[in-house]
């Protein structure tokens, strides 16, 4: 056995409980979590791994399945945790004002002023990385230690994971996940099938079948794989998860390997007892983990920010320092040489400019706490109280699945706020995965509609018992419709409708199953078809058995075999599919089911009046949002059957150009059918997703839809999610397979929202309406509603470097994006260009591992517990159960948490210069010997205990609006998206007011005490005295403004910020009182002071007109504002006010529906050459999908003033990739 090599760390892991791996399975587990053990290799130009010769494959040092995704051991944690925490700038600064204090020459502040926060910000910190290091080990043993069965030396051993190497041949039994990259040999299927489900790598749930090469489907004997000594010559490690190119050299031939030969790591194999594998890929290697993006740390815009702000404030505190350092060598050398003889300086001070040297320092330690490092703790702690609130939020927890939303990080609550760009997967995200059907119909006659007494349609509430289908013993029981009158034309005979089940029972590759006598369980490789054979089933058509030349049907308890003739299949181009088949009584029937664009084209003339009322029943349909399919047949003569059969089967032998020869043939067939009838399915979105993309939309956020799954199914789902509607301008769909044609695809899509936008309205042209708003990208007028539909081999081509901006530009110009058939690095590459020129908050959802990337990569990525697993819940900076709550996340607790934050920031460096600010206007009165104002004793509790409290309640609790009337007025959310709450402006502002409140600290006290008498006549001015009063003046002032600071008062707040003020005047009593001052004579000299000092009606009449002086500006600038210029949420706090006084029921927001007529599209996805296995007698199986309708939302628009002059700072991405687009 080789040893370990290793590879450079491919992402973080975020660990959930040991247990709750095992129980998910391996593959998701390491997904996008790996990290080898060895230097790098060289990159691979091709593969070559021969069977059972590992020496062989050694000396290519291909990576091994060892992973390694901890950081830490005991020995290194200490050193390498401090480091890595010394690289915050922050902590940096704090150690070094440290060492500074620990020099007596210059620090006029105890150690401990600064030791203590310090040492509990990295105690804190340290411990979390320990946990989750700790973590990471377990995880890591639990995955290299699993057992796989190799094949060694002639025997199946029990090898551990991490031991499993390039060249192995690996056993895999039933519902195993596959361990690497594997090219099958043998299963125990016949002819080499196998069947796995690939949830994990492309969301899809439904079954999928590989199958070996003839050549080695025979080797199912341990001793003949032994023998094997295959050479596998193939492509090197890449992503692709629908390609695979190799050859495979044996007994001195060559056999071509696709992709259908392998099983790829992350996949589960299914229905299949065992099957052999030989290793192609491992660990890094494999498909999955190219697939998965890197964990980026991620930071919020306001952690941006406020690095930058901090920057700037050091630089700030570096002049005052320089300042306050050239008065000191000034005065020392004017005014301090002539008090040498009672006031000398310090022995190793020798001039006047080392004096301002060392007086620089010292006020670099007395003015740091303008930046204090309780800042970065307040902002933890805050963070952490919003994610116990989303944590403990019951309605975002789903009784139905036990689960409650979770906060997986605590660092990116605020950001919740700001987000402008979601990215949505579609199957199990935006979906049940659950199809129904629905409604059809058949010789011209609609079905699935109930009415009631009064002619009109009864809503789903209000409809009687669903149909019993007890007469038929073999109907599934889950099966739901409530339309008697189909059932009742079936027990009639009615012809039309036996030939529409017939059709359904006949027309698909689904596979049946009987454990049981009566028990059928069906495995479709599409959820429609199941859903469509399911519906058969139960009318009395139950689709029984098949062979690879017959089809066995019970029609209405009668069983039939047909003898299947062909199976026309599907492709994305046919969008249909037929079979061919001989009743008993011997006649030849085709059976064609398909889109209906496809279908109503290659109709027989004499149906124009049935094709009329069939097309107004598809568009009822469709507008209701179900997937429709239109159903058809052709009877065929013997004759010209087996001539046509013959001309089949030179076009599947032809050696060039076999599919376009087939589609030739298959055409000629396909043409004057007979229609039968519409099927319209239902496609189940999960409850409240359209409510949900309405409001986030009048939110101003966009959405786009990135899924794995097909354009038709992805369209659909747009249709019924009102995503796409009947009344956009157009959609645009993208499927050019060259550069070129995606390129003039793009090209003509812009150009014509450009025509179509020539004007604007009012005589204003585009071009003039273009300069009048100063826009910089065209992105901002276009006019009309727009969508645009890509396919993932457009996509690849748009993403390329000298096309990616003309594919930004097109998309975000329209209302909806929509990518289909995309893979996962696809997806994370779409919210890599966003991010890189929109300067947008981003925001990716998901439910399955191909996700992950997306997750990752996106600025906030969100998990959806569904049914493929938790590798993206592992992922995820958030998780919950269903999409609707997403909309309570970003709504409520984001902009809440947003709100918050920006709040407690401005507030937070508002009190702090107002607090340090003293000291500088001071020193122009001492000396600039770097004396401070207030005790050390102040100094250290003002940001820890005086002030910390009340900004805390203020930081977690504070809301301006209602969560209801967040959701009521989703416009309330785009202050956050223009980030307006809390910039550069805005920290400016704070600044000044927090030097205005300095000022007047210093000056109104100073002023006073220059006259002011004591009550017995004596002078009242003394250093102590303008201490407390100055303090005492500071406390009120800033207490008096976070009460004006915050709109929702609540128990916890009246009792902070009183009790901060209560807590100051009992700890300054205390360390002015006697008891104190005999324990500690040398610490607390000035007794009795604050007591004499607050006794004085002058000093209260000082603090009083202090604070008013401070307050009043405040309170009349607000009052201004509210009265003139009211925002939003000043608005909504009002009416909410009236409406309270005036006791009048609250008016709730109207959601005005809209049916469109536009067909949903094609409702027929399943993929190409599952008829050619069936009739080879290669059987297959399956799983399921799903959605439903909605009412739109109208819309108006707010802020747009504003909006614009966040465009103005924008580029138009056509003006060079370094210009930044915004939106």
């Amino acid at each position: 056995m080789r040893a370990t090599k290793g590879y450079p760390q491919f992402t973080d892991l975020t660990c959930l409980s040991p247990s709750c791996r095992v129980s998910h399975g391996i593959a998701g587990t390491l997904l996008g979590e790996m990290a080898l053990c060895a230097k790098k290799r060289p990159p691979e130009e091709e593969r070559r791994a021969r069977a059972n010769d590992r020496e062989y494959n050694e000396k290519f040092q291909y990576a091994s399945n060892c992973i390694k995704t901890s950081k830490y051991n005991i020995l290194t944690f200490l050193p390498v945790n401090l480091f890595e925490q010394f690289q915050e700038v922050a902590n940096t600064y704090f150690l070094f004002l440290l060492i500074l204090q620990l020099i007596p020459q210059i620090s006029s502040l105890s150690w401990f002023t600064t030791i203590v926060p310090l040492v509990l910000v990295l105690t804190i910190t340290a411990v979390k990385d320990a946990t989750d290091d700790y973590f990471r080990h377990k995880s890591d043993n639990q995955v290299n230690n699993r057992q796989s069965q190799v094949l060694i030396n002639g025997t199946l051993q029990q090898e551990q994971w991490m031991n499993v190497c390039v060249g192995d041949i690996i056993k895999l039994e039933n519902n195993q996940f596959v361990a690497a990259d594997l090219l099958l040999l043998s299963s125990s299927e016949p002819h080499g099938l196998c069947y796995i489900e690939t949830a994990e790598l492309d969301g899809e749930t439904n079954m999928k079948v590989r199958q070996a090469i003839p050549v080695t489907s025979e080797l199912g004997d341990i001793s003949k794989l032994a023998k094997f000594d295959g050479e596998v010559i193939c492509e090197p490690p890449n992503n692709k998860l629908d390609k695979f190119s190799g050859t495979l050299y044996w007994k001195e031939n060559k056999f071509p390997l696709s992709n259908q030969n392998m099983l790829l790591r992350g996949c589960v194999l299914r229905n299949t007892e065992w099957c052999f594998g030989l290793v192609i890929f491992a660990g890094p290697d494999t498909k999955l983990m190219q697939n998965s993006g890197r964990t980026k740390f991620k930071r919020t815009s306001i952690d941006r920010l406020m690095n930058t702000l901090v920057l700037w404030i050091f630089g700030f505190l570096a002049c005052m320092g320089v300042i306050l350092a050239i008065g000191n060598a000034i005065w020392e050398h004017e005014v301090g040489t002539h008090f040498q003889v009672y006031l000398p300086w310090d022995e190793a001070v020798d001039s006047a400019f080392f004096s301002g040297f060392l007086s620089f320092w010292s006020y670099i330690i007395i003015l740091n706490t303008v930046v204090p490092i309780s800042l970065y703790v307040s902002v933890e702690v805050i963070r952490l109280g919003h994610s116990y609130f989303i944590n403990w939020d019951k309605k975002m927890f789903c009784m139905k699945k036990r689960t409650p939303a979770e906060a997986r990080t605590t660092t990116l609550n605020e950001e919740l706020g700001q987000v402008e760009y979601i990215f949505s997967d579609k199957t199990g995200t935006l979906t049940q995965n659950i199809m129904v059907f629905n409604k059809c119909s058949i010789n011209g006659h609609s079905y699935g509609d109930v009415f009631d007494v009064l002619g009109q349609k009864a809503e789903l509430g209000e409809r009687p018992e669903p149909i019993d289908f007890s007469f038929n013993p073999l109907a599934d029981k889950k099966f739901l419709f409530w339309d008697p009158s189909l059932l009742e034309s079936v027990k009639i005979g009615n012809p039309h409708t036996h030939e529409f089940f017939r059709l359904l029972s006949l027309c698909h590759t689904v596979m049946s199953e009987e454990k049981n006598e009566g028990e059928l369980y069906y495995k479709a490789q599409s959820p429609d078809e199941g859903a469509l054979v399911t519906a058969a089933r139960n009318f009395g058509f139950v689709f029984r058995s098949r062979t690879p030349k017959t089809i066995t049907v019970h029609e209405m308890g009668t069983a039939i075999t047909y003898q299947l003739l062909a199976i026309l299949d599907f492709n994305n181009i046919r969008k249909r599919m037929s079979v061919i088949v001989r009743n008993p009584e011997g006649k030849i029937r085709l059976y064609c089911k398909g889109a209906d664009t496809i279908l109503l084209d290659r109709l027989h003339h004499s149906n124009q009046e049935l094709l009329n009322t069939t097309t107004d029943h598809l568009n009822e349909y469709a507008g209701e949002g179900l997937r429709t399919l239109v159903l058809a047949y052709k009877d065929l003569d013997e004759e010209y059957y087996e001539e046509w059969a013959e001309r089949r089967l030179r076009a599947s032998l032809a050696q060039d150009s076999r599919e376009d020869r087939l589609a030739s043939v298959y055409e000629e067939v396909e043409s004057d059918m007979m229609l039968l009838g519409a099927t319209a399915i239902e496609d189940k979105l999960q409850q409240g997703v359209p409510e949900t993309i309405a409001l986030l939309t009048l939110a101003n956020i966009k959405i786009w839809v990135l899924t794995g799954d097909k354009q038709e199914t992805a369209v659909n789902i747009g249709y019924s999610c009102k995503m796409l509607t009947d009344d956009m301008t157009e959609v645009f769909i993208v499927t050019g397979h060259t550069v070129l044609e995606v390129r003039e695809e793009l090209r003509k899509a812009r150009e014509k929202m450009m025509d179509s936008s020539r004007t604007v309205g009012n005589g204003f042209t585009y071009q003039e309406k273009l300069c009048s708003s100063r826009l910089t990208s065209v992105l901002e007028a276009v006019a009309g509603e727009y969508a645009l539909v890509i396919n993932g081999h457009s996509l690849a081509h748009a993403l390329e470097a000298d096309m990616e901006l003309e594919f930004l530009e097109t998309a975000c110009a329209c209302k909806a994006v929509i990518c289909c058939r995309v893979t996962p690095l696809q997806k994370a590459q779409v919210v890599e260009l966003v991010k890189k020129y929109k300067k947008a908050v981003t925001l990716a959802i998901g439910d399955g591992a191909n996700d992950v990337s997306m997750i990752k990569t996106a600025h906030i990525g969100v998990g959806i517990s569904g049914q493929e697993g938790i590798q993206a819940v592992l992922a995820s900076d958030y998780s919950f159960s269903q999409f609707k709550f997403l909309q309570r996340l970003l709504l409520v607790h984001g902009r809440w948490s947003y709100l918050r934050m920006c709040k407690f920031l401005c507030y937070f460096f508002y009190k702090n210069f107002a607090f340090t600010m003293v000291h500088f206007w001071f020193g122009f009165f001492c000396g600039f010997s770097a004396q401070t104002v207030y005790d050390q004793y102040f100094i250290t509790l003002y940001n820890i205990v005086y002030t910390s409290l009340p900004v805390l309640a203020m930081g977690v609790f504070d809301q301006d609006v209602p969560e209801q009337r967040s959701m009521e007025y989703p416009k309330l959310y785009e202050p956050g998206q223009l980030n307006l709450l809390f910039n550069k402006r805005e920290f400016f502002i704070c600044i000044a007011q927090g030097i205005y409140t300095s000022v007047l600290m210093f000056f109104i006290p100073y002023g006073v005490f220059a006259e002011a008498t004591r009550d017995d006549g004596t002078q009242l001015a003394d250093y102590q005295s303008f201490a407390v009063t100055v303090a005492t003046s500071l406390v009120i002032v800033v207490s008096m403004q976070i009460g004006l600071d915050t709109g929702y008062w609540t128990a916890i707040n009246h009792f902070f910020i009183w009790g901060s003020l209560a807590v100051y005047f009992a700890i300054l009593f205390a360390m002015h009182s006697k008891g104190l001052f005999d324990m500690f004579p040398n610490q607390f000299r000035f007794v009795g002071n604050a007591q004499n000092t607050l006794a004085q009606p002058t000093v209260w009449l000082t603090i009083v007109l202090t604070t008013v002086v401070c307050i009043m500006p405040v309170v009349a600038f607000r009052f201004l504002k509210l009265n003139l210029k009211p925002d939003l949420s000043d608005t909504v706090r009002y009416t909410q006010l009236v409406r309270k006084k005036q006791k009048a029921q609250h008016r709730c927001m109207r959601r005005v529906g809209r049916t469109g007529s536009r067909r949903s599209g094609y409702a027929f996805s399943h993929q190409e050459g599952f008829g050619e296995l069936i009739m080879s007698g290669k059987n297959m199986r399956l799983s399921s999908l799903a959605l439903s309708s909605f009412t739109a939302r109208s819309s108006s628009s707010w802020i747009e003033s504003l909006r614009r002059k966040k465009s103005d700072s924008a580029s138009s991405p056509s003006g060079g990739a370094d210009k930044p687009l915004k939106g």
